[in-house]
């Protein structure tokens, strides 16, 4: 018996969740009690070789490459390796996560930008077919109870914002990482403001510029392309949707302080980012496969980088629970509308890069998931000086109180009927997002 099925025998008898495993030469294992929620099949032996060197990434490398296959509850794998430790990185895992940050670490503004469009320089045809339409928010929605629709948890999570920044017409904002602008559309047709959107992959600058122009938003919309860094004028509100994570191990103080210079004194502004309760390294799956350069910063770290940059932290929400849900629904769509995907490019979007992608959802729905686990979701609301009785709320009844629009419409509407079959129908004709004047996106997405 190989050192690696010795572990796995070991590890067999601690299973909560009965599996199987098929090695290459026909023999099997079971492990715990029950049907099995899931099968791992060997193909070759070399990926068990790659098992007994680099842990749960041999594992992961093995699916990608074809020499495993996994049969059953695809999900059920991962909240097994959670909940077994079997996530924990190896020796030489450690080794090539550092490896990783010494290579592609965002230490200079063009490896940052070459990181940024690996991931999202995917193409705004891809990410269409499985992100929510018209917005087209790719970070964690709001799943306040009675949201049934991806759709509804996106326009709840940017009125949330927009509400926690106290937006007033005619106000100034800048959208760091602005992706594909849905936040941006959002508040200049509810809430009148001008909003300048920040972007390093230039893909999504360019078609965003596109439909800018197409909508008619020209003085009231604009998008830059710049790193997060360089800093070239103050707003009245700065907001930042999923950027954190990209400013990199060694420059995450650089990057809030370029925050905290965006904005003019007296000012608010948003943070929502993932985020570690206490100090560990991110996955090096994630950093290999699907952000390059990417880190998870700790809440603790990261108010210490706002403090240290002039900024007062005046609430802090944790949202992990949504994330996990947001995902779900991104899965559901990514797999049952794959066949969509692979036709925009069959070389790009093959079954490798399937295998990936399945694997990033899924492990990322069941890490947030996990009552054990250390990976969060954060929106801190800051200011730069401190806040006063006559520029902020006193208490957080503003963010739910009714007759505000969009949450409240939103929210309502997809607890109906009709909104779980038409996710169109998730908000009144008041409050649903414009089309921005463009042609909507065909519904035989859905």
């Amino acid at each position: 018996m190989s050192l690696f099925e010795r572990l796995l025998q070991s590890a067999s008898t601690r299973a909560s969740i009965p599996f199987e495993v098929v090695f290459a030469d026909g023999r099997r294992l079971s492990a715990g009690a029950g049907e099995p929620a899931f099968r791992l099949v060997f193909k070759h032996r070399r990926a068990q070789r790659r098992i007994a060197l680099f842990g749960h990434i041999g594992l992961l490398e093995s699916y990608f490459s074809g020499d495993v296959d996994v049969e059953g509850d695809f999900a059920a794998t991962f909240r097994l390796a959670l909940q077994s430790g079997f996530d924990r990185p190896q020796a030489l895992v450690r080794v090539r996560n550092r490896w990783h940050e010494f290579r592609l670490g965002n230490r200079s503004i063009q490896q940052a930008k070459d990181n940024a469009r690996f991931h999202y320089g995917l193409g705004r045809e891809f990410y269409r077919v499985w992100l929510d339409d018209p917005l087209m928010m790719y970070t964690c929605g709001y799943w306040a109870e009675g949201t049934t629709t991806l759709e509804a948890a996106q326009r709840a999570k940017v009125e949330h914002v927009c509400r926690k920044v106290g937006l007033k017409p005619g106000e100034r904002v800048i959208d760091i990482g602005c992706g594909f602008g849905g936040f941006m559309f959002h508040a200049a047709d509810h809430h009148g403001v001008q909003v300048t959107g920040l972007n390093t992959t230039t893909e999504q600058v360019e078609e965003l510029r596109e439909r800018i122009e197409a909508g008619g938003y020209g003085g009231r919309l604009s998008v830059v392309e710049r790193d997060f860094r360089e800093v070239f004028d103050r707003f009245d509100k700065v907001v930042s949707i999923g950027t954190l994570e990209h400013a990199g191990r060694d420059q995450l103080r650089e990057v809030v302080q370029a925050h905290a210079d965006f904005l003019k004194p007296g000012g608010l502004g948003m943070l929502h980012f993932i985020g570690h309760v206490g100090r560990f390294e991110t996955e090096f799956f994630i950093r290999k496969y699907v952000f390059p350069g990417g880190w998870i910063p700790s809440l603790a770290e990261t108010i210490e980088a706002m403090e240290a940059s002039g900024l007062e932290v005046v609430d802090i929400e944790n949202l992990r629970r949504h994330y996990a849900l947001t995902l779900d629904a991104w899965t559901e769509r990514f797999e049952s509308r794959w066949s969509t995907i692979q036709a925009i490019d069959p070389q790009r979007f093959d079954e490798r890069f399937r295998r990936i992608w399945r694997t990033y959802l899924v492990a990322c729905a069941e890490m947030f998931r996990s009552p054990a686990g250390h990976t969060h979701l954060f929106q801190i609301v800051f200011s730069k000086g401190n806040i006063t009785r006559a520029n902020y709320p006193m208490a957080r009844r503003f963010l739910y109180e009714s007759g505000q629009g969009v949450v409240e419409t939103a929210v309502g509407a997809a607890a109906s009927p009709a909104s779980a079959a038409d996710p169109s129908s998730a908000a009144t004709p008041e409050a649903r997002p414009r089309p921005h004047r463009e042609p909507v996106p065909s519904r035989r997405l859905d």
